[in-house]
């Protein structure tokens, strides 16, 4: 995300544009190493190792659903 005219593709972020994008629209601050933690548990990524924003948010919500039985 390093300057105005730079297109981001949602299906397709660095773990540190990930961050910083999801940091800016979510209210709090999330870091690479939180993503790489999830990473860690399991929450799928591209071949190239970036994050579909999609992919990821369907994981997140799994995850929850799980928790909360």
């Amino acid at each position: 995300m390093d300057g105005r005219d730079a297109k981001l593709n949602p299906t397709a972020l660095s773990p540190a544009d990930a961050a910083q994008l999801l940091s800016a629209v979510g209210g709090q601050a999330v870091t690479v190493e939180m993503l790489q933690a999830d990473l860690s548990a399991g929450a799928p990524t591209n071949a190239d190792g970036t994050f579909n924003l999609i992919q990821y948010a369907a994981w997140l919500v799994k995850e929850m659903a799980a928790r909360a039985d």
